[in-house]
């Protein structure tokens, strides 16, 4: 009972190391990436009429009539 008993406290020895304690805390700064903002390229929201189909649902197209 002596070898499984201290088995037993080995364990839990090892577990209390290895859990027994809380992470280092991060701070908020680190937490947080910075990057600068790009502008918004007009000519990527312009209208394109040779794609502009690909935004169109009709139910007739869908069914291929």
């Amino acid at each position: 009972m002596n070898a499984s008993h201290s088995t037993t406290g080995s364990a839990t020895q090892a577990r209390q190391e290895r859990f027994g304690h809380l992470p280092e805390r991060i701070r908020p700064e680190d937490m947080l990436a910075e990057k600068p903002a790009v502008p918004a390229d007009p000519a990527a929201a312009a209208y394109d009429p040779a794609s502009a189909w690909t935004h169109y649902s009709c139910l007739a197209l869908d069914l291929g009539l």
